[in-house]
């Protein structure tokens, strides 16, 4: 019955934790759509009103506006992501254009905008608002000018036709991809084919070839969102290693149901289109104009400061495999070695853990064993957050997530006051799409009288066998840490304004908390803390841990490279004109030209997104903005400096960087508050160092 739709009043749970053990599917288009017709009416009262704009009856009510809609979105959209099916996703393809439509409606209204502008222009005079809520008004203003508010009517149709077209091929772009990756895993028939896996990692994929369906004794090896896969650096038959980046690079362009060539052309196309109906030269120029990078050519002077020296670095890198594939062939005429032909994708990863083994003494693959999830999450990742920010931690298994895998977390403040809930969903499966994310469920915000937050963490872990303990690789723990920093961020932030809330910061400036957040996992009192092998407790050598310091800036020329492969195609696509948009009819070779002009055309290091499974750019958000995550990484390096420069994991430190950034959300200007917490603007030389750029 609707009038038992769990999304209609907010949840009773604690900390609002949405009702998932009462949510069912037919819950949600009814909430979406009663969500929408609530919001519109309410912005139509504030429109209606007669008296002057003023922010308490024009910015409050604003914000406390479309809280059924934003109930059910949160639950929807993780769960799409998280867990989606055919219901999910034709729901999403039929509801993407309705909230496109609905979004316009609100940003483009000509009388709201008249009143935000109103408050807008007057703020310098008014002495009665906060510093919060300036900053509010400024968003606002800065927003729906950007949307297209002060467009004439005829100009603003032609825009929602735009945004609604966008809407239905970015979902597209995204279910094609996720049904191409499953259809794409490589099925491997013969366990002597995964010779160099681990036991765990075996079970993983005979546990997927299970869930499939497959005939006992198959295995399957299923793709992950970037180009390469944790595998290649273990499986010692070249080619599996070969189907597996065949496979990879081929989602989205091979043609068939799920082909993406079209419908990322057709996305550029109207994105190009948009934007110069907005008055800007390119996609890029429009969403960097609201960012701390504020232009493409900003973004472009520092991506081709770092793509010679990091082409340059990876073709040593090169060289030096080459060199060890010869030795090995004089020694060894198995199938293991890379033939005499120079080093390919499929064989990079491989040969690189050679290398450190010969350099380093150094082997990652191996340290698995040391990595168990359960001491990662309890140990390592919980431990670094209380002795930073005094906070804890107790799972609360009476409470219940979207799925069964999901596991919930009660977080509290130093004095035993509540902070939120963490819900985490490690494992990957069928139905979630690829990548690690963090979602809020709930954001607090004072104003909604929401004093706590909910935030989820996805990642994609292979699920070992019943009874097999769960060994993450060294990436996998790294992104951990790296999620969780998103995670206390959204946990943080505490606002009187939804819009401020959480991570609503500018998308260049997000992934900054959550890089600093990677630095604890080698930290010595984090690692000796939770790296203790699984079935002996010892701790990991120490030896080991001064190879891993010793090994840091060692294959970074790849790194960088395959990173600024896709960030520089990122901009090249968007940073297409109209008419230069229309132009493009191949994918291919746009890609070849593009990466061939900044020096990133070497093919064993293929960009860590081809353009067909570029998530991040093409449904994910970060259209024109995947250059945030090296722009970010200006302040992590320095940040990180800071703190070994004031004694590392204390809590006074911990005070510092909570108040004065995490803590403040998207209240006031992010490197305004870089700069509070830093005592001044971010150096680019840590960067530099840290990723062998001097």
């Amino acid at each position: 019955m609707v009038d038992q739709n769990p999304f209609f009043e907010p949840s009773t749970l604690e900390y609002r934790l949405p009702p998932f053990a009462e949510i069912r599917d037919e819950h949600y288009e009814p909430a979406f759509e009663k969500g929408m017709s609530d919001q519109l009416a309410e912005i139509q009262a504030i429109v209606r009103k007669r008296d002057m704009p003023l922010f308490e009856n024009t910015l409050v009510p604003l914000e406390q506006s479309g809280q059924l809609l934003e109930r059910v979105a949160n639950v929807f959209f993780n769960k799409s992501s998280a867990d989606s099916s055919d219901f999910t996703n034709e729901l999403e393809e039929k509801i993407a254009p309705q909230l496109a439509a609905h979004r316009d409606a609100i940003l483009l209204d000509s009388q709201l905008y008249w009143r935000v502008t109103t408050i807008h222009d007057e703020l310098e005079q008014n002495a009665e608002l906060t510093e919060e809520q300036k900053y509010l008004v400024h968003r606002w203003y800065t927003e729906m000018t950007l949307a297209g508010a002060g467009l004439d009517d005829g100009q603003k149709e032609k825009l929602k036709e735009f945004n609604q077209k966008l809407s239905v091929l970015t979902t597209k772009f995204e279910k094609n991809l996720l049904s191409d990756t499953n259809e794409l895993a490589v099925v491997i028939d013969d366990v002597e084919d995964l010779d160099g896996l681990e036991p765990g990692e075996i079970s993983a994929a005979a546990q997927a070839a299970s869930d499939r369906g497959l005939d006992e004794g198959k295995y399957l090896v299923t793709l992950v969102l970037p180009t390469g896969h944790p595998f290649l650096a273990s499986l010692t038959d070249r080619g599996i290693r070969q189907r597996i980046m065949d496979a990879s690079q081929a989602r989205g362009a091979h043609g068939g149901e799920f082909d993406n060539n079209d419908v990322l052309l057709e996305i550029v196309r109207l994105r190009a289109e948009r934007a110069a109906l907005l008055g800007f030269p390119s996609h890029a120029a429009f969403v960097l104009a609201d960012s701390t990078a504020k232009t493409p050519e900003a973004v472009a002077a520092m991506l081709g400061r770092l793509a010679p020296p990091a082409a340059r670095n990876a073709k040593a890198e090169q060289a030096e495999l080459n060199l060890l594939t010869e030795d090995e062939l004089d020694d060894d005429d198995s199938t293991a070695t890379a033939s005499s032909e120079s080093i390919k994708s499929w064989d990079w990863s491989f040969w690189t853990e050679k290398v450190r083994q010969e350099k380093y003494d150094v082997d990652t693959a191996a340290l698995r064993p040391w990595f168990e999830a359960e001491r990662v999450l309890q140990d390592g990742v919980f431990f670094a957050a209380s002795q930073l920010y005094g906070i804890t931690f107790t799972e609360r298994k009476d409470l219940v997530g979207y799925h069964p895998d999901v596991r919930v977390f009660e977080v509290r403040n130093e004095d035993g006051s509540a902070l939120g809930l963490y819900l985490l969903d490690l494992y990957t499966r069928d139905s979630k799409r690829g990548g690690a994310w963090m979602n809020p469920l709930i954001s607090q915000a004072e104003l909604l009288g929401h004093e706590t937050s909910v935030v989820v963490n996805n990642l994609n872990v292979p699920k070992p066998a019943t009874g097999e303990p769960t060994l993450l690789t060294f990436d996998e723990t790294s992104t951990f840490f790296h999620e969780f920093g998103h995670a206390l961020h959204g946990l943080f932030a505490h606002v009187t304004y939804p819009k401020l809330a959480g991570t609503n910061v500018f998308r260049d400036f997000v992934e900054f908390p959550s890089q600093v957040n990677e630095m604890w996992m080698l930290w010595p009192e984090v690692l000796a803390n939770y790296a203790k092998h699984y079935q002996t407790g010892a701790q990991l050598d120490q030896g080991i841990v001064d190879r891993l310091h010793e090994s840091e800036q060692f294959n970074e020329g790849f790194a960088t490279s395959e990173y600024l492969g896709a960030a520089l195609l990122d901009q090249a696509w968007h940073g297409l004109s109209a008419d230069a948009a229309k132009k493009v009819t191949q994918v291919p070779s746009f890609e070849a030209d593009a990466l061939k002009a900044v020096g990133l055309d070497n093919p064993a290091v293929p960009p860590r997104y081809r353009s067909t499974y570029f998530a991040h750019v093409f449904s994910g958000g970060y259209d024109a903005g995947y250059y945030s995550y090296i722009w970010s990484e200006v302040l992590d390096a320095d940040t990180v400096d800071w703190f070994k420069e004031n004694g590392g994991l204390t809590r006074a430190n911990g005070d510092r960087f909570r108040s004065r950034l995490l803590g403040v959300g998207g209240s006031k200007d992010p490197l305004e508050a870089y700069v509070d917490f830093r005592g001044r603007a971010a150096e680019i030389g840590p960067l530099l160092k840290r990723r062998g750029l001097e």
